[in-house]
């Protein structure tokens, strides 16, 4: 129908919209309550359709995760040892402390020729697996 021909044009004139006195259909109690009211009574329908997820909660989320924030993988020991690498004198080992170079674990990915004596606090068995063929070792990560 055209907005022309509607009632409500025919009513804009007034104060009332056909509703009577000015407090009448303006309150709360018109609009079913105050907020949320009724979502579980009388707008559980509409609470379905527009807001789905209104009761309960996310899943719960550990307060203290535990993600390992810095790492590095077997294929970047070249680069790494270039960097903050060292040669033990006495052992003529090359010596690639990660944890003190601020990584936190060593992944498996890639693969080396160089022999490292590797200093870390995690890794991963592919990683050591990986270090050992190469002819290295895993050193403790706190000495």
């Amino acid at each position: 129908m055209a907005t022309r021909l509607r009632k409500t044009r025919r009513l804009r004139g007034g104060r009332h919209m056909g509703w009577g006195q000015v407090g009448q259909h303006r309150a709360s109690g018109h609009q079913g309550g105050l907020g949320v009211t009724g979502m579980l009574k009388h707008h559980y329908s509409s609470m379905l359709k527009y807001e789905p997820d209104h009761y309960g909660h996310s899943a719960t989320k550990p307060p203290h995760p535990n993600t390992t924030k810095r790492w590095a993988a077997v294929r970047d020991l070249d680069d790494l040892f270039a960097k903050h690498g060292s040669r033990d004198d006495k052992t003529g080992q090359n010596v690639l402390d990660l944890g003190a170079a601020g990584y936190q674990k060593l992944l498996g990915g890639g693969k080396t020729n160089t022999a490292y004596a590797v200093r870390i606090p995690r890794l991963t068995a592919s990683a050591e697996e990986k270090i050992r063929a190469a002819g290295g070792e895993v050193l403790p990560a706190d000495g």
